[in-house]
């Protein structure tokens, strides 16, 4: 995947509206990884590209021990910020650059992110940093702008400002996975399910503020001018709360 025609992009320039609203994952995702016996007591979980701990944090109380890791300095010092009280190691480092000795974890997490990983690099890395039988669980949840009228528009807006995004239009499907994870990985399970996401017009605003397409790559100008451009259209075609229809994807590999 080309990401956006090659325009820069940093989710540390958002990292504090990241970090207010995209905390919104629902409880069905993480119970299905609790399901397949990951991220749970007595494992060594290492969680690449947390941004701002999302998962560490909301899968903390099931017990395993957390470390994570993200490129951006800005992410994890909001990570860190929320996770007081926790004992989850926070590391800013690229993923290609991660070093941990050899079998350290039990799993590797990658949600919301794989995406933007050199594959060449990062499939051998985990798999050396994985103990034998290991896991890398790949997630990932994004809204279905065809299926809900106010996703749309606001897709369309930030094509607006921004023509080289190309995060938009997504429909439900399984994880592409890159060809270099075949030699070091087997498929054990994947799954795609629907998830409505409740939202007031302020939290679908901040979400749709903190993407790609927006908070992470256009100027303070550019996004103050979104920004009063999609409050006054939410104020024309949303009412005060209503629910965006996502899907989430589950790809969960196991080491050989």
């Amino acid at each position: 995947m080309h990401i956006d025609n090659g325009k820069a992009f940093d989710f540390g320039k958002t990292s504090a509206v990241y970090a207010q609203y995209r905390d919104i994952y629902p409880k069905l995702f993480y119970q299905k990884i609790i399901d397949r016996d990951l991220c749970i007591s007595g494992q060594n979980v290492l969680d690449v590209g947390t941004g701002t701990g999302v998962l560490p944090r909301n899968l903390y109380r099931y017990g395993a021990k957390w470390t994570a890791t993200d490129i951006s300095k800005q992410q994890i010092e909001q990570a860190i910020r929320l996770s007081n009280g926790m004992d989850i190691d926070y590391y800013a480092v690229p993923a290609e650059k991660i070093d941990f000795p050899d079998n350290s974890f039990d799993v590797i997490t990658a949600c919301q992110c794989f995406v933007y990983f050199n594959h060449g690099i990062t499939a051998p890395l985990f798999h050396r940093i994985l103990k034998p039988d290991g896991h890398l669980l790949i997630l990932y949840m994004a809204w279905l702008p065809y299926e809900n009228k106010i996703a749309k528009a606001s897709e369309d807006l930030v094509l607006k400002l921004n023509p080289d995004w190309n995060g938009y239009g997504e429909t439900m499907h399984a994880i592409d996975l890159p060809e270099y994870y075949d030699k070091y990985f087997d498929i054990v399970h994947h799954e795609e399910y629907p998830v409505n996401v409740h939202f007031t017009r302020e939290s679908w605003n901040g979400r749709m503020k903190s993407c790609r397409g927006i908070g992470a790559s256009l100027s303070d100008k550019e996004i103050e001018l979104w920004e009063n451009e999609h409050l006054k259209l939410l104020h024309e075609i949303a009412p005060d709360e209503f629910d965006i229809l996502h899907y989430t994807a589950i790809l969960d590999l196991k080491a050989k």
